[in-house]
């Protein structure tokens, strides 16, 4: 079970909280989308920020409306409840209940020494289940999770939650320990950056989950914002991460959560949930070398959990809202950025979900749905799908059904599909409604000016996962494209995304997905895919894009 974490409140001291691929490639966000872009699904291609808006790739405003799945940051390091389901089914649930995006934590230790997890099942009363993942480690099982949320129009953001694997928010705070440094911290994003780089699936990285000062440590020793201390200040974490992430793929978001108490003018604390405390972002904002990634999250939790202040006799919506707005809601509400409410739950009784008692946690829950509901590009994500939590959407089977059928319609109140209209021209017919006779051989097809990059992303014993970057270089559009190459040695597709393949023998035909099937002149998309490899052959170097040659 994934513990409720709690600090004696002392004076001015933060109270406690709950801890916590399909690459949907389109235009690059910086580029204006070509006619038949519009096309696309709400939601795809890589998003980016616009004033307090997260935008697609087409610039439409998009909501993260999403469930957080934790188990990987745990001992087990494998999201948790595949004990009882195929992960299929997991993601296939979060989707048909409406999520759109999974937020999935994670540790440095999972990231640097990922275990071969064993707390899953292969079968269960349905038959074999996760069949796929066995003999996987974390990581490359992240990687099947991602890799089937993408086919499923779903997106991710990936979280470091703590150093060591471990329950809940890290003890010191901080996003750093003396056996994962600062250094550490540093790389360990790089490597995952490198990992989904040009995967939209996978649209940012939460940086670190839940700074904050614990009870008895002074501020000045806790995690602090705007101090300018190397040590504690993590504005400035934020932004070295960011920008080692931005270097690696430039078109990933960057959520950058809030602390746990800030000093005010009375010589005291304004204190609130760890990772909710934004009040000095506004003044000290996260600046990056590239604009327009920035999201800030803050989590938020109800009386069940602990007794804030602000849960009393006299208790509103209109006075949460003043709470909300006082710690993060300002950078909404003033347009500086998007906010994300990465965490908030409550219990499964009726009472947990809407109350109408003062200070009650069903007033809390109720207010909160409705505040994001009202601030219509507000992202939030729900804790949690677990069904082990006190908070849990699901049960303890990880069934489909919801545990409470009242949260699940509230929480659908305030969801956004990811969907679209995409209409595909219609085959050749004859009057009849049949194909004509082909009587003479298909004329050639269109020559294509296109580049096609390779790149291993990451490697292991008898595996890889490379992508291929293809870019138009010509001056039209590239439209229904098919990427074709042949692996050197016995290397075979595993998995692959954003476009349908087949595999005969060493040849390899990727076929465009609907979403991806045009690419503007100058825009890129990429073509990931993991592999077996058992002898480590040397990389394709020849692709052709509709029978033409790219270059490299």
């Amino acid at each position: 079970m994934h513990p409720f974490r709690t600090t004696i409140v002392a004076a001015g001291a933060v109270a406690a909280v709950l801890g916590g691929t399909v690459f949907a490639a389109a235009l690059p966000s910086s580029a204006a989308p070509s006619p038949t872009a519009a096309t696309a699904a709400v939601g795809a291609g890589f998003w980016h920020t616009s004033g307090n808006k997260i935008l697609d790739s087409a610039g439409d405003v998009v909501r993260i409306a999403g469930i957080n799945w934790y188990g990987f940051e745990t001992p087990d390091e494998i999201a948790h409840g595949l004990w009882a389901q195929d992960y299929h089914a997991v993601v296939d649930a979060i989707k048909n209940l409406g999520y759109n995006t999974i937020r999935i934590p994670f540790s440095n230790q999972m990231v640097e020494k990922p275990i071969i997890p064993q707390n899953f099942s292969m079968f269960n009363s349905t038959g074999p289940i996760n069949t796929d993942l066995a003999g996987l480690n974390s990581l490359q099982i992240l990687d099947k999770i991602v890799a089937y949320a993408g086919t499923d129009g779903l997106k991710v953001i990936l979280d470091d939650h703590r150093s060591d694997a471990g329950e809940s928010a890290e003890e010191n705070g901080l996003w750093y320990t003396a056996a994962f440094t600062n250094q550490n911290w540093l790389t360990d994003w790089a490597t995952m950056a490198k990992r989904y780089a040009g995967n939209p699936t996978v649209i940012g990285f939460d940086l670190r989950n839940e700074p904050h000062t614990p009870a008895g440590v002074a501020y000045a020793n806790g995690a602090t914002w705007g101090t300018g201390d190397p040590n504690t200040d993590i504005r400035l974490a934020y932004e070295a991460a960011g920008n080692e992430i931005l270097g690696l793929d430039p078109s990933a978001l960057i959520f950058a959560e809030g602390i746990g108490e800030t000093p005010n003018a009375a010589g005291g604390f304004d204190s609130t949930w760890w990772g909710g405390d934004l009040e000095l972002a506004g003044q000290f904002p996260v600046t990056l070398t590239s604009p327009g990634h920035v999201v800030y999250s803050a989590h938020d939790y109800g009386p069940s959990l602990f007794q804030q202040t602000w849960f009393n006799a006299t208790t509103t919506t209109a006075s949460l809202a003043a709470v909300w707005n006082q710690f993060w809601g300002y950078l909404y509400q003033n347009n500086t950025a998007p906010i994300w409410v990465g965490e908030f739950g409550t219990g499964n009784v009726a009472t947990d979900v809407s109350n109408t008692a003062t200070g009650s946690q069903g007033q809390w829950f109720n207010s909160l749905v409705t505040f994001i509901g009202a601030n219509p590009g507000m992202g939030w994500t729900y804790w949690a799908l677990n069904g082990e939590d006190s908070f849990a959407l699901l049960d303890n089977g990880y069934d489909a059904t919801p545990v409470s059928a009242a949260k699940q319609s509230l929480l659908k109140t305030i969801q956004f599909p990811l969907t679209g209209t995409i209409t595909a021209p219609p085959p050749p017919t004859t009057g009849t409604g049949t194909a004509p006779p082909t009587t003479t051989s298909a004329p050639p097809p269109p020559s294509a000016s296109c580049s096609a990059v390779y790149s291993v992303v990451n490697a292991w014993q008898g595996g890889f996962q490379a992508g291929i970057t293809i870019k138009n270089t010509g001056t039209t559009a590239i439209n229904n494209w098919t990427l074709a190459w042949d692996f050197p040695g016995a290397a075979q597709v595993s998995s692959l995304w954003n476009a349908t393949d087949t595999q005969t023998g060493k040849h390899v035909v990727a076929t465009a997905a609907a979403f991806d099937a045009t690419i503007a002149p100058g825009a890129s998309v990429m073509v990931g895919f993991t592999a077996n490899d058992p002898t480590a052959d040397p990389n394709p170097t020849a692709f052709s894009l509709n029978g033409s040659t790219c270059t490299s």
